[in-house]
Order: C-alpha cells, then sequence, then structure tokens
C-alpha cells in the first residue's frame, strides 16, 4: 500500500511542510504523538532511543526528552504546548535543551493537524523557525532523514498496535 509522505523545505519561508498518512484510525495516532509512552517507541531514528523525562500535554505543559546515542549521549529538547483541540490538532514551541532544561534559543514553532478518512489518518505538520540558520543547523544535524526514519518506526508500530 502506498501512503502519502511529502517533506518540503522552504528556505524562504523559514519553515518544513510534513504530510504523512497512516493507515490507522486517528484515535490510536493521536495518541503516538500526545503520549510519552508510545512517543519514546517511536520517535528517535534507530539506533538512537528516546526517553522522557516529564510530559504534561495540556496547554502551557511541557515535554522534556532526550535523544539517546548508542553511546549513551544525550540530546535534549524542551516542548511547551501552546494549543491543544483533542484529535484535530495540537501546536508548540519545541528548542534544543541543555540536561537542566535550559533551552537553546532560537527554537521552532510546530503545528500537527489531525484528519482522517477511510479508515486513514493524514498527520500534517508545519515547522516554522524562528530563524533560517537554526532550520539550516537542524537540517545539516540530519533532521529530514531522521524525521523520515521515524515515521518509518511509527508506521510499524501502529501496525503492532493495530493488532492489539
Amino acid at each position: 500500500m502506498n501512503l502519502l509522505f511529502d517533506f518540503t523545505v522552504d528556505k524562504a519561508a523559514k519553515t518544513v511542510f510534513i504530510t504523512r498518512e497512516f493507515d490507522a484510525d486517528l484515535s490510536l495516532v493521536w495518541d503516538a504523538f500526545t503520549k510519552a509512552e508510545i512517543l519514546d517507541q517511536w520517535v528517535a531514528p534507530k539506533p538512537w532511543t528516546a526517553k522522557t523525562k516529564f510530559m504534561d500535554f495540556k496547554v502551557g505543559g511541557r515535554r522534556f526528552y532526550a535523544m539517546v546515542s548508542p553511546e549513551g549521549q544525550e540530546r535534549w529538547a524542551i516542548q511547551r504546548y501552546t494549543s491543544i483541540s483533542p484529535k484535530t490538532n495540537f501546536k508548540m514551541f519545541n528548542a534544543f535543551a541543555d540536561k537542566d532544561e535550559n533551552p537553546e534559543l532560537p527554537g521552532s514553532d510546530w503545528d500537527y493537524t489531525f484528519s482522517e478518512q477511510n479508515g486513514k489518518t493524514t498527520v500534517r505538520i508545519t515547522i516554522y523557525n524562528e530563524s533560517l540558520a537554526r532550520m539550516e543547523k537542524m537540517i545539516e544535524m540530519g533532521f529530514t532523514e531522521g524525521f523520515k526514519m521515524s515515521m518509518n518506526n511509527l508506521e510499524n508500530l501502529l501496525t503492532t498496535l493495530s493488532q492489539k
């Protein structure tokens, strides 16, 4: 089955546009993006893993987590939820951080939109970067390849979770 996956970088707008279709129902896909115990299973590109220190999914709430290399190197990020419309949309501000939760600014604004049609869920993600330099650093660090790997991890996980 060919599922839609579009990944576009618009340097002029300092924005990344991602559209990804999943063969899973909306509730399951929403949970995969909003519950730490599921997020940690797919969000890091292998062989890295993700570890959430805390997550409070509510407007004004935060998630503090690390991507952990096989050697134990940690890359921390902090996310602050700015808007939530259950099962349709959420927005957050994302910034790299140190292990003590101090953000490294500038960051980026993420806007996630979820829709379901014929048993398939489409997730549209818009990532607006405060600076072109930050976006270029993000891409230079392997964001494009890593994000595509994470989306494939999620697709595989959803297949497993759908069968339960």
